[in-house]
């Protein structure tokens, strides 16, 4: 890494192409959803509320202004989540893919589980990590599932990715996405992936058709550094091709400078690959930080 880049993660200056802020009108969602309506809101990067079946469902939350050691170093946020801490109804399951600092924000999850004492389920070893700040949580295998009450079930997925906080201790602990499985239609959250071998795709058909999909689409240029961790839009519209997906909400986009593409460069190239495979932009959509999709009833 450059001199250049060190100092600029340092100082959270975002970089070329990328504004120092953005302006964010934080939303109040619903405090519950009943039945087999769902609706998931966009806080930023791979942050998402789901809400069905009368569960607050919350995904790698991440509300700290930087990302990185002791929230201190790191990119910093170039717009604010779109939904304040205090707005946020209260939360049912929580789930945490891997221990990236921009995926598992420990300064968050402390917030979450002294106030709603919520269900967080993740892979394996990260539930040690977060043991040691005195949050507790149910870690499984790939493939393993747990019950969260009659007829919903969280499923730990193969994806293809890596592990580590501060570079000694990688692929120490496991990466994942998850499956939501309720009757109100299958969820797959993607939480970081590269392609890899495909293999991973292909085990996930076993659970489609989705509903809903949250497919990662940024952090992806250069492709030569990576393509290994990181699919590009043209991969995300292939994969929601592939897994029979509904509907789908890219992720992993717009809130931290990580890689080099533009801040709106990720729907940009995401909807010239959905023109490309004939697939409606409404179908797979990127939303504004705080806004709200309630996802349409399986056909």
């Amino acid at each position: 890494m450059s001199l250049s880049k060190v100092l600029r993660m340092i100082s959270g200056h975002p970089g070329k192409g990328w504004p120092a802020t953005r302006a964010v009108t934080p939303q109040m969602p619903p405090r519950i959803v009943s039945g087999a309506a769902m609706r998931a809101t966009w806080i930023g990067h791979a942050t998402v509320l789901l809400q069905t079946q009368g569960l607050n469902i919350l995904t790698d939350p991440v509300w700290s202004d930087r990302v990185g050691p002791f929230g201190l170093f790191g990119p910093k946020r170039v717009q604010a989540p779109g939904v304040t801490l205090k707005d946020l109804p209260p939360i049912d399951v929580i789930l945490i893919s891997h221990n990236h600092f921009d995926h598992m924000d420990l300064a968050t999850l402390k917030f979450l589980w002294r106030r709603d004492r919520p269900l967080i389920i993740t892979s394996l070893g990260n539930d040690t990590i977060l043991k040691a700040k005195g949050i507790p949580a149910v870690a499984k295998d790939w493939r393993e599932e747990v019950s969260v009450k009659p007829g919903v079930t969280v499923i730990v997925e193969r994806v293809h990715h890596s592990s580590s906080r501060l570079g000694a201790d990688a692929r120490r602990a496991l990466w994942s996405g998850f499956t939501i499985r309720s009757p109100a239609g299958n969820v797959f959250f993607a939480g970081d992936t590269g392609w890899g071998d495909g293999k991973w795709i292909e085990e996930l058909v076993r659970h489609s058709p989705f509903r809903l999909a949250l497919l990662p689409i940024g952090a992806y240029e250069p492709r030569e550094a990576y393509s290994e961790d990181h699919i590009e839009p043209q991969q995300a519209a292939l994969i929601f091709r592939w897994l029979g997906v509904e509907n789908a909400i890219g992720i992993h986009w717009g809130t931290f400078k990580l890689t080099e593409e533009g801040v709106d460069a990720p729907p940009s190239d995401l909807s010239t690959a959905l023109n490309k495979l004939n697939v409606r932009g409404d179908r797979f959509r990127t939303l504004v930080p705080g806004a709200s999709w309630d996802i349409p009833a399986p056909r």
